[in-house]
């Protein structure tokens, strides 16, 4: 099952490129969607590093289907592909946020967390919600969009796997923030991508096996 589990994240891996290269260059913004320079203003990675989507899709949906369950692997495949385009783009798109709360709840239903997992979606997305109130200059919507199901994926394994998930994305967050004001790359103000520090902390939580 883990290795059906690894050959779905590589078969998946393509279309994550594709609707990155499309949220980095929209038809919109004058052609077809591709390949777009983006937020970083350089042109998307080089063979290597377009494949590392693909090994990386592999790597977590079979790493988060083995450890914390195949029911898990959907959401595991869904943030890796959210933080791939936020990284890319700043964008976590509804397209794929939203259509994934009744996808995440089906797959969840046959584990007998899915009360659980609704209570835990509502708690983190109200969280971040709160925080977006805040700060809404520091925080986008589609992030409290993104902890609602972070949120169900971790309840629906248990309440510390919940803890975990919600503080773990904050203090990675954090952290890259404090290197990279340390490092000279930046300020208290410069602003970077949140969605992969919370997939990041989630896919942790999930791991650990809490």
């Amino acid at each position: 099952m883990v290795a059906l589990l690894a050959v779905l994240g590589l078969v998946c891996g393509p279309f994550i490129r594709a609707v990155a290269d499309y949220y980095d260059d929209p038809p919109s913004r004058g052609g077809p969607p591709g390949p777009g320079l983006g937020k970083s203003g350089v042109l998307p990675a080089r063979w290597a590093e377009r494949a590392g989507v693909e090994v990386g899709a592999a790597v977590v949906v079979a790493l988060v289907g083995w450890r914390a369950g195949v029911p898990y692997a959907g959401f595991a495949l869904v943030g890796f592909a959210l933080a791939v385009i936020d990284q890319r783009t700043y964008t976590l798109p509804d397209l794929i946020t939203l259509p994934a709360y009744p996808l995440l709840a089906l797959t969840l239903l046959p584990t007998g967390g899915l009360p659980a997992a609704l209570l835990g979606g509502l708690a983190l997305a109200a969280c971040y919600g709160l925080l977006w109130f805040l700060r809404p200059d520091a925080m986008g919507l589609g992030d409290v969009k993104l902890a609602g199901l972070i949120g169900m994926a971790a309840a629906a394994l248990g309440w510390q796997a919940w803890v975990v998930a919600a503080f773990a994305g904050q203090v990675c967050g954090a952290l890259y923030a404090v290197a990279l004001v340390a490092g000279g790359g930046g300020s208290r103000r410069t602003e970077f991508p949140f969605g992969p520090f919370m997939v990041l902390g989630a896919l942790a939580a999930l791991c650990l096996g809490l």
